[in-house]
């Protein structure tokens, strides 16, 4: 009995002592717009100014509190709107989790990003960008890649 207390207190302890009790997120605004969807993609206007969106943990795309299912359906809709730095069709695919942080967002309260590796053709090494779908923030495009619906025509 006193070993089964002495074990769930002691990993209680160590999932608690995981998640940070402050966010290191810096850009996260909850009043940020949910961007339209048309045609499965976000209809992004912007570029970035800081190097980091997108591309640092304390910096993410932040889409928005989203169920867990559907997270590959908002990803899509953020990857199809882009494009890389010539117009280059990208591919990507989620390869991680990482950084825990607080939210009120979930009933744990607590949540992870999400690390997406990003490729396009005569790339030499894959991109790694962190999301966020737990909180909002205004959606765009990061530095070193070109929002699809500016650099293409559609037919």
């Amino acid at each position: 009995m006193f070993k089964r207390f002495l074990f769930l207190s002691i990993s209680s302890l160590l999932l608690v002592s995981c998640i940070s009790t402050k966010s290191t997120i810096k850009n996260i605004d909850n009043t940020a717009a949910r961007l339209k969807v048309v045609e499965d993609a976000y209809q992004i206007t912007e570029t970035a100014d800081n190097a980091k969106y997108g591309l640092d943990e304390d910096f993410p795309v932040n889409i928005g509190f989203i169920l867990e299912a559907n997270e590959s359906k908002f990803a899509s809709y953020y990857f199809n709107a882009l494009a890389g730095p010539n117009g280059e069709k990208l591919s990507y695919r989620k390869v991680d989790t990482c950084c825990p942080f607080p939210t009120k967002n979930t009933k744990v309260g607590a949540g992870t990003l999400s690390i997406y590796e990003v490729t396009w053709e005569g790339q030499s090494k894959p991109v790694r960008m962190y999301f966020n779908f737990f909180e909002r923030g205004k959606i765009m495009c990061p530095k070193g890649l070109s929002i699809k619906n500016k650099t293409t025509k559609t037919p």
